[in-house]
């Protein structure tokens, strides 16, 4: 059977790093399942690990898509089945890691997602409607005729809301309803990082901070120049918009990063929906200086047994 450890944990609460020293201490591969990290435009505003950070480590599915294409999440599945093979089969250890827990569930619950072709035609009719009503009105449609699907989706992920919609008039059946279950053949040990919640928050402000000082304002500026503001509308990442207002007069930027605090946190609790603390299937550890240790001492436990 093959290994499959997971990382998860809420945003800003040291995932990527404390996977990097454990794919050190183990000689593992990391596959990412954060969605932001797909698209090779965007950056700073996603914490996306550098280089530097990366070291040796091979890491998998970051950069692989781009604003311009077509990515959701059954291609997602394709590909990480595909990487979680080729990792084993050289007798190393994948860890997935994400906050984002649709990807995650996708891949520990076995989901069976429909590959439906694209229908240009419905797909420019919804946008334009998207574009025309915005992405929470847009969000708040689909919550009527697929009230299961609007829950699992946030309402700013304007791409995912216009593909539920897109699949749901293509097949006149639920988005919800069409997504299955198979079973999951993988040795899965999945690992929890927790931390008090006024320590997480005061990580994001930081987190915050650092992203204006690295030049957050200018990548966004960057991205709009390059005719990328429909799909910065259409995927929604927090943080792109609010810049985006601001670039535009609309708000300043006391209050643009005030909001993208304010709507992180909504996210942080949002996530904690996906990973409960007393979800049996996740064991959990407090960040602190030996959680490294920790985890790779339940790891070489796990799979010794």
């Amino acid at each position: 059977m093959e290994k499959l450890v997971i990382l998860v944990g809420p945003t800003a609460s040291g995932k990527t790093s404390t996977a990097i020293a454990i794919a050190k201490e183990l000689g593992a591969e990391i596959i990412s399942a954060d969605s932001r990290y797909f698209y090779q435009e965007l950056e700073i505003g996603t914490a996306k690990p550098t280089l530097e950070e990366m070291g040796s480590i091979p890491h998998y599915l970051i950069d692989v898509t781009s604003l311009n294409e077509e990515w959701n999440l059954a291609i997602f599945q394709e590909r990480v089945k595909e990487i979680i093979q080729d990792i084993n089969s050289r007798g190393k250890i994948p860890i997935l890691v994400g906050g984002t827990g649709q990807y995650i569930r996708a891949v520990t619950e076995g989901w069976k997602i429909p590959r439906q072709i694209p229908d240009k035609k419905i797909r420019d009719a919804i946008i334009n409607w998207a574009n025309q009503i915005g992405s929470e009105q847009l969000h708040k449609r689909l919550a009527v005729v697929d009230p299961e699907a609007a829950k699992n989706i946030d309402h700013r992920n304007m791409r995912r809301t216009i593909r539920a919609l897109e699949v749901i008039f293509l097949t006149g059946s639920r988005f919800s309803e069409q997504r299955k279950k198979l079973p999951v053949s993988y040795d899965l040990l999945t690992l929890g990082i927790a931390m008090p919640r006024s320590e997480l928050y005061a990580r994001i402000d930081a987190r915050i901070d650092q992203m204006i000082l690295d030049g957050f304002i200018e990548e966004v500026k960057h991205l709009l120049s390059q005719g990328f503001r429909a799909q910065l509308l259409k995927i929604g990442p927090i943080g792109y918009q609010e810049i985006t207002r601001f670039l535009d007069g609309e708000i300043t930027l006391e209050d643009a990063i005030l909001l993208i605090r304010r709507k992180t946190r909504l996210f942080v609790r949002r996530q904690a929906n996906w990973f409960k603390p007393d979800d049996p299937e996740i064991k959990w550890f407090q960040y602190d200086e030996q959680v490294v240790k920790k985890m790779v001492d339940y790891i070489h436990f796990h799979y010794s047994k």
